[in-house]
């Protein structure tokens, strides 16, 4: 495995950022999200350069909202991205 195979695709706040009750929202290319704090993170997905309110969300995803949440989250996120 090479050294970029380990580079993470998203750098994402820590978690208190969204503790505080903070949405975040990127992209990558065509590739972009949004994440959601409430009592759970919602993390949703798309293609294009629309906001997520006029977007068609392809995929969505609840995760529990807590350090190990937000890493599964990112995962979930990072193999969408690649995935589609």
């Amino acid at each position: 495995m090479s050294d970029s195979d380990n580079r993470e695709i998203f750098c994402l706040p820590k978690f208190q950022y969204f503790n505080s009750g903070n949405d975040y929202s990127g992209s990558r290319g065509d590739f972009a999200y949004k994440i959601i704090t409430g009592e759970k993170f919602t993390c949703l997905v798309w293609h294009g350069r629309l906001c997520s309110e006029k977007a068609e969300i392809e995929k969505s995803e609840e995760f529990e909202r807590s350090e190990n949440g937000l890493a599964e989250m990112k995962k979930w996120l990072e193999n969408a991205c690649l995935n589609g």
